[in-house]
């Protein structure tokens, strides 16, 4: 110890910054005004440094030699007469290298107090652009500032290859007020992979943890988070979100999703690793076409915020600002987004701002205390998925989230969100028994912090993203899921009928015989249609967890199975309301989704499976090209029921009407295997009724009963109509007709 030189600081400021718990470690490492003259001293903690010499950047010139005053790697030093702040260089001898290095505490803060003071209020909706790690130039110097709120903790160090993952050479600076972190570190550019060490209020080191608003992470199973580029993607997409911005809506337009989740759609058969993930350009290549061909309008994409455990398929998410590096670069999906839209179709994605896990390289207890999510586990943790919930109520969790939703509609051209399991936030008493749920300050089971959140986020995403849709996955009563805020609403554009799905699926899977005393399984949902703006899901929920397929749900022999399931489809596609349809299920997969491996697509060399798929895309094709089934989905006035008391032969009857002036689309559903012939069905209009559509029909697998392409109304009076058609009624099938006009 007896060559140490003398610090200018106390013993007791010394041994907290080698002991790494100063409490504003800015205010004495850099550069900084002698304290007693006018000179000037610089001050530097480099472990297992043996020297340390300040260099001028301009003239590269030595400036001072710095001295050693602890033998953990503190050094200090006077700079002669230079009285203003320059820039310089530190040159660090170890015992085996000399580098020069810039000093991350020479640079001023870079965050500005309208972003901190928007970021506490609750209302910032671009914190993704400040928070996280971000390639910047600083004084000519290029290198990342890193930003992180953790108001808990006593320190927050980066961490990385870049420092032997060691956090006592990256301590950062902390705004008091805010509790957020930062530091620029120079010549750390993208491709760093990074972590944040943290000592908490007790001065006890948490596990590394992933940054919150990383916007890249490794691969599972590693679980840094890394630095990217500044994206300069050139988007192609400028026509799309033009048109979708001043003419598309989605509430009397044909909207048709394909719901996909991309690991397991198609496997890579070429490829020498596992798992042979489809990259996002690969996708972009295969996918897209295919849904194109098939005239769906949308895809919905299964939750791409990173997440580490393959089996959860993206619903417990721990990088909600990282697209998942699974299928490649964030990059990539921009790409993947873009081909979208040029091909016509808009892309939806699952959002998930319900819960997250517990992994301890995530964002529960962050700091060493509850941030993110609620300490009292009767607030704080799903007792379904074993997950933790967001504390809503906390103005910094709001920016958060608001900050993500808004993150994939703006940097990603994402063209919705569908916000997964909003039941469980919506209610305090979700999946508890009493006991173990806590009262809203009214007594009652309302969350009233997640309702303000998601008004908060759907006002604010169709206010600065015209044309999305935001729908919700509610699977309650609630009222008003998608009215407007400013009517007492949550403001979503859509919300998923559970309801019709549970009741018709339910129907669908009795024997037909039995089907004449459930007939209102299949009529019930019309007395509340209107009351929501509805999507018709047919999600993977459906398929998975031993529920078997859709083709497997449904009864008799393998020709009775998909005459039924097409039926089915028939009745989904003309029934009010927009449609999902999961992957696999268009070509009646007959196995469950499996998630770690492709879809069953050989089942296609089968006449029966490609005729099913046939029968989707023609059912795509006069959704849209048919108005009268689109134009008046969310209005009580685009529905008419002909016939909905014929419980005895399970026939179901139905017109579908659009704005004025469209012509009727008159539906006939019969869900036993009896055919008809000479079936009597009234008729609003004098006309000629073609028929468009016959799920019967031999091109998808059917028995080939029909009416030759139409059939003439007579003016003769039934079931409450004007005239009536004599039709040919084929067994298990849907067919649609539509009244063609001179």
């Amino acid at each position: 110890m007896d060559n140490l030189a003398k610090s200018l600081l106390d013993n007791a400021e010394v041994a907290a910054i080698v002991n790494v718990k100063h409490q504003d470690i800015f205010a004495v490492l850099g550069i900084h005004q002698h304290p007693t003259t006018s000179g000037l001293i610089v001050r530097a903690f480099l472990p297992h440094a043996q020297s340390v010499e300040v260099i001028d950047t301009k003239t590269n010139k030595l400036v001072a030699a710095l001295s050693l005053v602890d033998q953990a790697g503190l050094f200090e030093g006077k700079l002669g007469k230079r009285r203003n702040s320059f820039d310089y260089r530190l040159r660090v001898s170890y015992e085996s290298e000399t580098i020069t290095i810039d000093d991350p505490y020479r640079y001023p803060s870079l965050i500005s107090n309208d972003d901190l003071y928007l970021f506490c209020e609750g209302t910032h909706e671009q914190a993704y652009r400040w928070m996280g790690a971000h390639e910047k130039e600083v004084d000519n110097v290029k290198g990342t500032h890193f930003v992180v709120w953790a108001p808990d903790a006593n320190r927050v160090s980066v961490v990385g290859d870049f420092n032997y993952w060691d956090g006592r050479h990256h301590v950062m600076r902390k705004h008091p007020a805010s509790g957020v972190w930062e530091i620029f570190l120079p010549n750390i550019s993208a491709g760093a992979s990074y972590k944040y060490e943290i000592a908490d209020k007790h001065d006890h080191i948490q596990p590394l943890k992933a940054d919150p608003y990383a916007l890249s992470m490794q691969l599972a199973p590693d679980t840094a988070s890394k630095v990217i580029q500044n994206s300069n993607y050139q988007w192609q997409d400028t026509q799309w979100m033009n048109e979708r911005a001043t003419t598309s809506n989605p509430y009397n337009g044909a909207i048709s999703i394909y719901e996909v989740h991309l690991g397991s759609w198609k496997r890579n058969s070429q490829a020498q690793y596992s798992p042979a993930y489809l990259t996002y350009r690969e996708l972009a290549e295969q996918l897209i076409p295919y849904v194109v061909d098939l005239g769906f309008t949308h895809l919905q994409l299964m939750p791409v915020s990173e997440y580490p455990f393959d089996g959860s398929w993206g619903y417990q998410p721990i990088g909600l600002f990282a697209p998942t590096a699974r299928f490649g670069s964030a990059e990539d999906f921009k790409y993947f987004v873009d081909c979208c839209h040029n091909a016509g179709i808009g892309l939806l994605l699952d959002w998930v701002p319900g819960h997250f896990p517990t992994d301890e390289h995530g964002t529960g207890k962050f700091d060493g205390s509850c941030i993110y999510e609620h300490a009292d586990l009767r607030q704080g943790f799903h007792p379904d998925w074993q997950t933790l919930i967001y504390n809503y109520g906390r103005a910094e969790v709001k920016s958060y989230l608001i900050s993500n939703a808004n993150y994939w509609l703006d940097q990603f051209h994402i063209d919705g969100l569908r916000v997964d399991a909003v039941a469980s936030m919506l209610y305090l008493d979700y999946s508890r028994e009493a006991g173990e749920w806590l009262p809203n300050i009214h007594g009652g089971r309302e969350n009233l912090e997640a309702i303000a959140l998601l008004q908060q986020v759907n006002t604010r995403a169709y206010l600065k993203n015209p044309g999305v849709m935001m729908i919700a996955e509610e699977s309650t009563a609630w009222p008003g899921v998608s009215k407007p805020v400013d009517s007492g609403g949550l403001g979503f554009g859509f919300k998923w009928n559970m309801g019709w799905m549970n009741d018709s699926l339910k129907y669908m899977e009795r024997d037909p015989i039995y089907r004449q005393h459930h007939h209102n399984e299949m009529t019930f949902s019309l007395v509340y249609s209107f009351s929501e703006n509805f999507v018709l899901p047919l999600s993977h929920d459906e398929v998975v967890h031993g529920k078997g397929s859709l083709l497997n749900k449904m009864p008799g022999d393998d020709w009775q199975k998909f005459a039924n399931l097409r039926a089915y489809y028939g009745f989904m596609w003309t029934h009010p309301g927009k449609k999902l349809m999961f992957m696999g299920c268009e070509f009646a997969q007959r196995d469950e989704w499996n998630h770690d491996q492709s879809l069953d697509w050989h089942l296609l060399e089968h006449d029966s499976h490609k005729g099913v798929q046939s029968l989707v895309r023609d059912l795509n094709h006069a959704y849209r090209n048919i108005p009268a089934l689109h134009e008046l989905d969310c209005d009580g006035n685009g529905f008419e029921w002909v016939d909905s008391q014929n419980n005895q032969q399970s026939i179901l009857i139905y017109l579908r009407k659009g704005k004025k002036g469209t012509a009727p689309a008159l539906v006939v559903v019969n869900l036993t295997p009896t055919s008809y012939e000479n079936y009597t069905v009234g008729v609003p209009q004098a006309g000629y009724y073609r028929e468009c559509l016959n799920t019967d029909s031999s091109i998808y697998g059917g028995s080939n009963v029909g009416n030759g392409g139409g059939v003439n109304s007579q003016p003769v009076a039934s079931q409450g109509q004007t005239h009536t058609v004599t039709l040919a009624i084929p067994p298990l099938a849907t067919m649609i007709f539509e009244l063609q006009q001179n």
